[in-house]
C-alpha cells in the first residue's frame, strides 16, 4: 500500500492559502502511507517527465485536517518516490481549522 487511503475531492474548508503562503511554510518529511490523497487519477506523461516541478513548488502541498494528512497537490511527486522506493516525501504541511 503506498497511501493511507485514496480520496476523491477535498474534504477540509478552503484554506486560502497562493503559492507565497505554501513557500512561507517550511517543509518537512511526511510518510507516504499516513498520506490521503485529493485525486483520484493521475496523467503518466506528467508522472514520468523529469522536468514536471519546473515551474511549481519542489515540494507537495499537504493540509493536515482532522488528524488526516491531506495530499493537496504533489501527487505525481508521491507516486515517483514510491517507485523509487522512498517511504518519504518532502512536503509543506498546512494545519487547517477544525470547523
Amino acid at each position: 500500500m503506498i497511501f493511507k487511503r485514496v480520496g476523491d475531492g477535498r474534504p477540509y474548508p478552503d484554506h486560502g492559502l497562493d503559492s507565497r503562503g505554501w513557500a512561507d511554510l517550511p517543509p518537512r518529511q511526511v510518510r507516504l502511507d499516513e498520506l490521503v490523497t485529493t485525486k483520484d487519477t493521475l496523467r503518466l506523461d506528467t508522472l514520468l517527465d523529469e522536468d514536471s516541478t519546473f515551474y511549481g513548488d519542489l515540494f507537495a502541498h499537504v493540509v493536515l485536517w482532522k488528524g488526516d494528512l491531506y495530499l493537496e497537490d504533489g501527487l505525481h511527486r508521491a507516486l515517483r518516490a514510491a517507485l523509487q522506493q522512498r517511504s518519504v516525501l518532502h512536503a509543506r504541511v498546512h494545519q487547517a481549522a477544525d470547523q
